[in-house]
This record gives structure tokens, sequence and C-alpha cells, in this order.
């Protein structure tokens, strides 16, 4: 692929101590619709997608088709940028106390939500109260466990007050699960009728076919150049290819590169853009076998992760271990077995008393086109030792359910990464995590060492921690992380001023535009 754009190690990890840095300092610059000037151009962008989004509501958004068009729909009160930098969102400047104990947003003026009514901080105080209430049920309610209270002196002024510094919290507010709702609306109606302070607006959705996006003429930042963004759902990727090839999709992002390579043409270029994002064989560690260690171990053992590569992904990409945050990155070869080792899966198996053992695994079909080539090369190299993996095969929405409810032995799962690593697997593995469920794995030592990270700012000793909370993972198995991989951005050539992100986002459709 000529035109693909590779960003490989060398470059994440460039992204260095300055990275994490950025991440707990006040943000003041004004980021707008983009990094540099108001987009100028126009048109109606039609984006092929393999999946209809599971959910239109933002706080419970978990699968990437769904997150993708929410966060043109919604505003958070920090945002990332190309950097991943935390920059301003709705709100245009922040300041935390001397003791980090009290974190001050100062709101932009003369926002409005889709309906036109105003927001305020009465909006933000209801957002993430309700994000924190046990009852909603939302994805990223860990993400606020530091926050004791959240308080609106003016309309334009909020202060959260917390129960221990938290270092992690203004990258974690940028995420579209902390999106900024009316205080006026319920899930029921956002679900049907979206109302946010995005780029976008929501227009009309037509199941299983379509969602169609317009321009804001009200955002707060530059106007969107487009006119118009439609997700169209075409489940075969091929036909997305060929869509793309005669102009009837301008743009569609793939995560398969043998498929990137089939929709490069004259008329088609294709980016790759290394993600944060992780392949992970997740193990429910409150389920059968899996409780004991050394079955987890066993699984770790006997699976030649380069291989898992190497098959799915045809070698794009690189063996990861469980943290992809540049300033974080873990070790993959510190951890037991970086290479495969059948006799030690043998030991292991023997050690938890078996020889042995059969797991139930939940693979999700239609979300990323990596899942099922991955579930059956895991299931190849686990009956090597012993291990039966029976694949059961879900459509996305029917895996997300099951997924969220951890109602499942074990998960090919795709998840997204996050520059600051708490914001990564704090909801995961702390006893108290709104989250813990789907991994089903803590320890008191966990809790500790993720209550330690969160609450420090010096970055060496924060990477130090987390190294710590990367090896305990790691010895324990609580998951087999697999590998990290690219997206490839595929658009025709009347798509300009696109900028795809590491983490996956599509914030950037709103400096987009087409040209005749």
């Amino acid at each position: 692929m000529s035109h693909r754009k590779r960003i490989g190690r060398g470059t994440l990890a460039t992204l260095s101590g300055a990275t994490a840095l950025s991440l707990v300092l006040v943000g003041c610059s004004d980021s707008g619709s983009s990094d540099g000037a108001a987009p100028t151009g126009g048109g109606d962008l039609v984006i092929g997608v393999t999946s209809d989004p599971d959910t239109l509501f933002p706080w419970k958004a978990t699968q990437f088709q769904a997150v993708n068009v929410l966060q043109n729909i919604y505003g958070t009160l920090t945002e990332l940028d190309s950097d991943m930098s935390v920059v301003p969102g709705l709100a245009e400047e922040w300041e935390t106390s001397e003791d980090g104990l009290s974190l001050t947003f100062h709101l932009r003026s003369g926002v409005t939500f889709q309906d036109g009514s105003a927001m305020d901080s009465e909006d933000v105080v209801f957002s993430l109260e309700s994000i924190m209430a046990e009852e909603t049920a939302a994805v990223a309610a860990a993400s606020l466990a530091a926050v004791e209270s959240v308080e609106a002196p003016d309309e334009t002024t909020v202060v959260l007050e917390l129960a221990s510094p938290d270092a992690s919290l203004p990258a974690n507010l940028a995420s579209v699960n902390m999106a900024i709702l009316s205080s006026d609306d319920t899930e029921e109606e956002l679900n049907s009728q979206p109302n946010g302070t995005g780029p976008f607006t929501f227009d009309n959705r037509v199941s299983s076919q379509s969602v169609t996006l317009v321009r804001n003429e009200e955002f707060w930042g530059y106007p969107a150049a487009l006119a118009s963004v439609e997700f169209r759902v075409i489940p075969d990727e091929s036909a997305i290819v060929s869509a793309l090839q005669s102009g009837n999709v301008q743009m569609s992002v793939f995560d398969d590169p043998l498929v990137a390579q089939t929709a490069e043409t004259g008329e088609v270029t294709v980016e790759a853009t290394a993600q944060l994002s992780y392949h992970a064989l997740m193990l429910n560690a409150s389920r059968g076998d899996l409780a004991d260690r050394n079955v987890r171990l066993a699984i770790q053992c006997a699976i030649d992760r380069q291989e898992v590569l190497d098959t799915a992904a045809l070698g794009e990409g690189e063996v990861t271990g469980p943290i992809t945050s540049p300033a974080y990155r873990s070790d993959p070869q510190a951890r037991p077995c970086p290479e495969r080792d059948l006799g030690q899966a043998e030991q292991y198996l023997a050690d938890a008393g078996l020889s042995e053992v059969t797991i139930n695994a939940i693979v999700s079909q239609g979300e990323y086109a990596t899942s099922v080539n991955e579930a059956q090369n895991l299931q190849a190299q686990l009956a090597e030792a012993g291990i039966t993996l029976e694949l059961e095969v879900l459509e996305s929405g029917a895996y997300v359910d099951r997924w969220v409810a951890g109602d499942f032995d074990a998960a090919v799962a795709l998840n997204g990464g996050n520059p600051d690593p708490h914001g990564m697997y704090g909801r995961y593995f702390t006893s108290d995590g709104n989250l813990n469920p789907v991994a089903g794995y803590s320890s008191p030592e966990l809790d500790d060492l993720f209550a330690r990270g969160r609450a420090v700012e010096d970055p060496d000793e924060r990477r130090e921690i987390y190294r710590q909370i990367s090896e305990h993972l790691e010895e324990n198995a609580a998951w087999i992380w697999l590998f990290t991989s690219y997206s490839y951005t595929a658009t025709t050539s009347s798509v300009q001023g696109f900028t795809p992100m590491p983490n996956g986002s599509l914030r950037f459709l709103r400096t987009t535009a087409l040209t005749s």
C-alpha cells in the first residue's frame, strides 16, 4: 500500500514523559474544530461501516461503531488533540488546587444543545452525578471514583472535590462515555433522538441501514465543513471496498490489512495508523476452572502471540503487554512464558490437578474484521495443550450485551486504549470498578496500586506504579494480552482534511471536507 503512513513502536515510544505531563496540566488553548484554522469545503460524506450502532446513549456506548457516531454528536469537558494531549472542550480552561483535591472547570459561554437549550453548569453537575450513580450503569463510572462532590458556584463554573488527587481525570473526561447531557433529557429519549453539543447533530436513523448527522451551525468551535455525514451499514467489507472504488462511499476504516490492500486504487488511498487499542483473550477469573491461576497461566503459556498476529493481521502490528499508553507502555517480554512453552503449559495444568480443560469463548462478528481468525487460531493453538476453546460467534449487539454482563468464560476482544493507563484499566481491575464483573479479577494489591497511580503526578513514580500493575496482571494471567495493530483509513481522492488518531477516534470529521 504505497500511500500508507506507517507509525510503529519507535514513534509511539517517542511520546514520552512529556505526553504524560500534558495530561495533568491546565488546558488553555482553544482547540475549536481543529488544531489549526477553520476547515473549508463542504459536501455530504458517506462512511461505510459494518455494523449498526447498538446504542445512541453515550454513557453506555462500548461498541466502536456507536462510539464513532456519538463522539461527533456530543461534547465533553476536555478533548484529545491529534497528539493525544488534553485540550479544552466544553471547559475552556481548568485549574487544580495546590493539594490536588479540587478541580475547577470554567465552561464556555453560549454553548447550546441540539434542541436549542443552553448548556450550563447545571447540566455538567447532572451529567457527572448521573455517571457516578450506580443505577445509571455508566461504563465510565470508575473514572470518577475519586470525586466526592460536584458543585456549581455559578452558571459557568463547576468544581470537583476529590477524596484524593487524580492525575488521570482530565484525560478520562475526554471520553464520549463522559459526555455532557442536558439535565432535561432521559436515556429513553436520547436513544431515539440524541441531543448533544458536538460539531454535528443527529438527523435520522434507518435501522440496520444508516445513521445520518448534519452540521451543527451553532457549534461553539469552527462549524464543520461537511454538510452531512452518513454512516452507511454495509456488513460485507468487500462490498465496502467496491462502494469506495465506485465512489458511492467516500471513506471507511478497516482493521484487516488484507482488505485495506484490496481497497487501494488510483482513486482510493489508505493510511495506516498504529492504535492504542489491544487484542486480548479476556478470561473471566470468577468462573469455573478459570478461577485457578494455574489454568490461566497454562493458557498464557500455550499461546504464540506472534502466530495470532501473523494469522489474523498478516503480522501488521506488535505483540503487546497490558498497557499501551505511550508513556507507560508494558514490556511484552516481562511475563511468564514470553514465548510459547507447551511443556510449561502442561505443568501448570498438572499443578491445577487437570490434564485437559474446556472453556467457552464468545466472539464478535461484525465489530472488527480479525475476530474470527484470531479465535480460530487461538482454538488451534490451545488444543495442542489439552485446552478446548469452544467458540460462540455472536453478532455485535449480542456480543456486547453478554460482554457487559460478564456472561462468558472467555471473550476474544478488541478493547480501546487510552493515553492514561488508569483510564484503560481502573474500571476493570479494581474491586469496586464498575466493569470488574467483565474482568472477573481484582486483588487488594491491585486496588492499592491503582489508588496510588491515580493520585501520583510525578511521571517517573507513575511509570513504576503502572509497571507493577502490568507485572501483577501478567503474573496472574488476568487476561491474555495478544497484540496491537493498525487502523487503515481508506478515503477517495475527494476527501480532504481528515486526521486519523491512535485511539481510533473520528474526532476530525469536524475538519474534513469533500472537494469536487
